[in-house]
């Protein structure tokens, strides 16, 4: 591992005096998060999660050996209207950072569609910020089941991690928000944008390298994209992928990437490769973790997956205490009060005595509250895109008096967009990978102002993470430094 700098500060010399490799935002907190890992597995010394755009003071006094960085964002959760307003200027900013590449991380499972999310849109201010003959559009990764063949996308989910088309995929297709009806992402996309995609398929990927380039070239000289979408089956392919980008990157001083953090594994897999570094020295930091009573959890779910229903349901029958969050009645002038201070007490309790909370709003997809509460929203005239915010701000306030009168060391937040609001709420500024525990769920460790909360080991879930014993799992292990 003591090698891979000194091959980055190499490789990186691009144009210019050696840079960063790799920045990036990420459109949703937990798939922020989803990149420390696969950086924190590439062998990177240091790479640090900013909930704000980091300015070049705090980078240079407090984060001088970070050799990548990202800004966790709420992208996935905006309008067209709303990304144009924020995601502009903080490309700006990512531009001026001057890494070698710059990465706007989307979920692996494309979560977007016109109205909320929009990967067109952000790929329109990317084309028009930074440039360039074409942005790579990478979402298939292996490690976390996730493929890509001919254009279609396919997840696995549901029982026994069986893949599905996406357009057929238990929770994708019936997503509450942006629900997926197309498997082809070309044409998913272009309902998003008119900016030009092109494929390079699985067949394309096939033979000598020199073959694959040859023919990334020929499909950019003959269709002009505007985004270039790779296949993605297994991690030959992906590691195909992630050459072609790098040398795009190295010869075009710079390169703007949209993708899942199947682009840093794809780059990860060229570093170590050109640092001499094996898959087992980036496994080996996968697993410092072991065994351990780390004493009870708290479990923050805002979560409606039926992965995290299953997580939930293991738990409950393992021990951990359920708090279903009463939505209605905090959402109500009358009644909010009484219920935060009723909410807080019992988690309260439970906790003190040493046994471990789950605080949740939902038990899964089919959950009557669900309906219930998009019911409450639309009399009181809030849109049902905003109950992410509503809920998120409820479940932080929490969250944080919990951690601030009972010293709990480790919290664990299921859900993208809860997992931002949550975070924000504890005053939290960046997060750092210190250990892996699933595929997709790292334990980060929380840098903040306030004591209470610096150092405060956070585990931040998306719905379609982990195995049915995660919550256990997390509860039961505690990090070798």
């Amino acid at each position: 591992m003591e090698d891979t700098p000194k091959v980055f500060k190499q490789e990186v010399a691009i144009g210019r005096a050696a840079r960063r490799p790799l920045c990036y935002y990420g459109d949703d907190f937990t798939g922020s998060t989803d990149v420390l890992e696969s950086l924190f597995q590439a062998g990177l010394k240091k790479t640090v999660l900013f909930l704000e755009p980091p300015t070049p003071k705090l980078l240079q006094e407090q984060f001088q050996d970070v050799d990548c960085f990202g800004v966790a964002g709420v992208g996935r959760s905006l309008t067209p209207e709303e990304m144009e307003r924020e995601l502009r200027p903080l490309f700006m900013t990512l531009k001026a950072a001057g890494a070698a590449v710059v990465h706007y991380k989307i979920c692996s499972t494309f979560d977007s569609s016109p109205g909320t999310g929009s990967i067109g849109k952000a790929a329109e201010i990317g084309r028009d910020v930074f440039g360039g003959r074409y942005i790579p559009l990478l979402v298939g990764v292996p490690y976390l089941g996730r493929y890509t063949l001919f254009g279609n996308h396919f997840a696995a989910g549901g029982a026994g991690g069986t893949v599905h088309r996406l357009d057929r995929h238990p929770t994708m297709s019936k997503h509450p928000v942006t629900p997926m009806a197309e498997s082809d992402l070309r044409k998913h996309l272009a309902q998003q944008t008119a900016l030009k995609t092109a494929l390079l398929d699985i067949k394309a990927l096939d033979g000598s390298y020199a073959d694959v380039r040859e023919r990334l070239e020929t499909v950019i000289r003959q269709e002009q994209p505007d985004l270039l979408l790779f296949d993605v089956l297994d991690e030959q392919r992906l590691e195909a992928a992630g050459r072609m980008i790098w040398e795009e990157a190295a010869e075009h001083d710079g390169l703007f990437v949209i993708g899942s953090s199947g682009v840093e594994y794809a780059l990860g897999a060229v570093w170590r490769k050109n640092a001499g570094t094996s898959d087992a020295a980036a496994e080996s930091r996968r697993l410092r973790v072991e065994a351990s009573q780390a004493g009870p959890l708290l479990v923050v779910s805002g979560s409606c997956s039926p992965i995290t229903e299953a997580q939930i349901g293991h738990a409950l029958q393992a021990g951990f205490a359920g708090i279903r969050v009463p939505m209605e009645d905090l959402l109500s002038p009358e009644t909010r009060e009484a219920a935060k201070i009723a909410l807080q007490q019992e988690a309260q309790q439970w906790l003190a005595g040493g046994r471990s909370v789950i605080v949740y709003s939902a038990t899964g997809p089919n959950d009557e509250s669900i309906g219930r509460l998009r019911e409450v929203l639309s009399a009181r005239g809030i849109r049902s895109e905003d109950s992410s915010r509503l809920l998120g701000h409820a479940l932080g306030e929490l969250t944080r008096e919990l951690v601030r009168q009972l010293g709990i060391s480790r919290v664990l937040i299921a859900g993208g967009d809860t997992s931002g609001y949550v975070t924000r709420e504890l005053g939290v500024y960046a997060l750092e990978c210190i250990s892996i525990l699933d595929p997709g769920g790292p334990l980060c460790r929380a840098y903040a102002n306030e004591p209470s909360f610096d150092g405060l080991e956070l585990v931040l879930k998306g719905g379609q993470v982990g195995g049915v014993d995660f919550f256990e799992r997390v509860a039961g292990y505690r990090y070798k430094g």
